[in-house]
């Protein structure tokens, strides 16, 4: 962010919302129909639950989609007028892959 480098800062914030999301607990149906009012739980913490813990597989898995997704959205922008959009999908799939592939050697 300090480097202004927008297209790094766009892929990691997209990246990091969707590891947040994978590590969210699935809900029951029945939790989504609620309970009647006097069977609501009460009181701080009733209602929290622990956040799924992702592995390091699981975390290169999310990063290599993410960048995947930028690819074929690219791919598919063919129009002239498209061309700055498919290139800043590039440029996000290559963030993204280079933290996967590691630093460039110097």
């Amino acid at each position: 962010m300090r480097a202004r480098d927008r297209t790094a800062v766009s892929a990691l914030r997209a990246t990091l919302a969707a590891l947040d999301n994978a590590e969210a607990v699935p809900v029951s149906e029945a939790a989504l129909r609620g309970v009647a009012l006097e069977q609501s739980p009460v009181g701080a913490g009733t209602t929290e639950a622990a956040r799924r813990e992702l592995s390091d597989r699981d975390v290169i898995d999310i990063v290599r989609a993410e960048a995947g997704e930028r690819l074929d959205a690219a791919a598919q922008l063919t129009a002239p007028a498209q061309a700055d959009r498919a290139a800043r999908l590039r440029a996000e799939a290559d963030v993204l892959l280079r933290f996967l592939d590691g630093p460039e050697p110097a």
